[in-house]
């Protein structure tokens, strides 16, 4: 089916199961990446995936085509994974990094695995909104003026939080050296 997405989500959002079947099909592998690197844990990343497909339908309304579908999309798998995020504790958001760091390491060279265990643990250290915008441009591969969309800051925020995670790696490299 050569529908756009946009086209799709009218139709979705207007009852059509069929569209809303092909969207989620479509877009499914990608809410569950974003949903893993922001939760760590494949089970909490299947949860809070389920959480989006299921809320897409009511929220299908609100999508006016005004960003991308996938932008629109995006901002709401990491609204869902800022919800989830803060309904667990710190002993929990521990475990998740180890677990994200685990799940990536399994097929990665040795001293692969150190250096993503030693940065996932850096860009747990440096925040936030730190961690998010490198997830988005480091991992997603999204450019800085999407990155912005997805996060609703303006293109420059995303531009000055990638200098400042360089600088604060550095330092954190420097001290452990």
């Amino acid at each position: 089916m050569n529908t756009s997405d946009s086209e799709l989500a009218a139709q979705a959002a207007s009852g059509d199961m069929a569209a809303f079947q092909v969207l989620l099909e479509r877009h499914y592998d990608s809410i569950f990446r974003i949903a893993l690197r922001f939760t760590g844990v494949r089970e909490d990343a299947e949860d809070v995936a389920q959480t989006v497909c299921t809320s897409l339908a009511g929220k299908l309304r609100s999508f006016k085509g005004e960003a991308r579908f996938t932008t629109w999309l995006y901002r709401i798998v990491v609204n869902a994974a800022q919800d989830f995020h803060r309904r667990q504790s710190a002993t929990t958001r521990l475990h998740q990094a180890y677990g994200e760091v685990s799940e990536l390491a399994r097929g990665a060279e040795a001293d692969t695995a150190r250096e993503l265990a030693w940065l996932y643990d850096a860009l747990n250290s440096v925040g936030r909104d730190l961690r998010e915008t490198a997830v988005l441009v480091l991992a997603e591969g999204l450019t800085h003026a999407e990155a912005a969309d997805v996060l609703e800051i303006k293109e420059s925020t995303v531009s000055w939080r990638m200098h400042e995670l360089r600088k604060e790696l550095k330092t954190l490299a420097k001290a452990e050296a």
